[in-house]
């Protein structure tokens, strides 16, 4: 990986832990679980998708890969703004993880749509 791709890993690291830790600040409600759940699927899977994706074995196999993670960054963004507007935690918490969560969208957008343009380029 390229300076950026491990800047970029870190950064997706550092939001599966907090993601992890908002889940686990939930209130054990059955909304509360259910929430968690599907924050903690999501979430956790946009880094090791990432991962996955970095090793990808040719463009089109990485361009999926993002694909997938983009996903689950967006399924990720869903449930954090149902935590903040049902006030399941505070805003403050749950605020700054929605901002990095919509960065983190725009970085793998942007990489899916440049690898996109690429593959059409080179054919």
């Amino acid at each position: 990986m390229n300076g950026k791709g491990d800047q970029l890993s870190e950064r997706l690291l550092d939001f599966v832990v907090k993601i992890i830790k908002i889940a686990e600040a939930l209130p054990k409600t059955i909304s509360g679980r259910h929430v968690g759940g599907q924050l903690v699927r999501a979430g956790t899977s946009s880094g090791s998708n990432y991962e996955e994706g970095c090793g990808a074995e040719s463009r089109s196999d990485f361009i999926h890969k993002m694909s997938i993670v983009l996903k689950e960054l967006k399924e990720s963004r869903f449930w954090l703004r149902v935590i903040h507007r049902t006030q399941m935690l505070s805003p403050k918490e749950v605020q700054p993880l929605i901002d990095e969560c919509g960065e983190l969208c725009a970085i793998i957008g942007k990489s899916v749509s440049t690898a996109r343009r690429r593959r059409v380029d080179n054919q």
